[in-house]
């Protein structure tokens, strides 16, 4: 019985995780499973109040990435969500944080990149093109620890 027990929890523990991975798409989107490129990747689409595709990006801890979103509306943006926190704030979004977002990854998660067309548009029903750029990037250079000086048996001179 208590092995049942155990079991039962392990699996709903399970499900639990992987449901957390699953983003919640709205009505119309299409999702995109990625992979994180080794070379410079360029996703391009068309938004259009939830009919659109939506990225799921693999990141791993210690990665270099740029993410870039262009678009010639100025109602069309991206959000990216961290699809292992349980909150459903996005992390960042070129409505309010710019066109680009560069980092290193502190820790391994799945990112979703979600391209969309504000409602609050005066000509609703158009959409807008979007071109998102994802650009591995070489990892930021450490800085320089110096080197300890080692005592001298002689005074320096002056």
């Amino acid at each position: 019985m208590k092995s049942v027990i155990m079991l039962a929890a392990a699996l709903l523990l399970s499900a639990s995780a992987s449901l957390a991975q699953a983003p919640q798409l709205d009505p119309g989107e299409k999702l995109e499973k990625l992979q994180f490129p080794a070379v410079t990747m360029q996703l391009k689409g068309w938004t259009k109040f939830g009919n659109s595709h939506v990225y799921t990006l693999p990141v791993r801890a210690g990665q270099h990435v740029k993410i870039s979103f262009e678009t010639k509306s100025k109602f069309a943006f991206l959000a990216i969500f961290d699809l292992s926190k349980p909150d459903d704030e996005a992390f960042f979004g070129t409505d309010e944080d710019g066109t680009s977002y560069e980092t290193t990854v502190k820790e391994n998660a799945t990112w979703l990149l979600r391209p969309y067309y504000s409602k609050v548009s005066p000509r609703r029903g158009l959409g807008a093109p979007y071109s998102i750029l994802i650009e591995p990037l070489a990892a930021a250079p450490q800085p320089a620890q110096p080197t300890p000086q080692r005592p001298s048996l002689f005074p320096q001179r002056k």
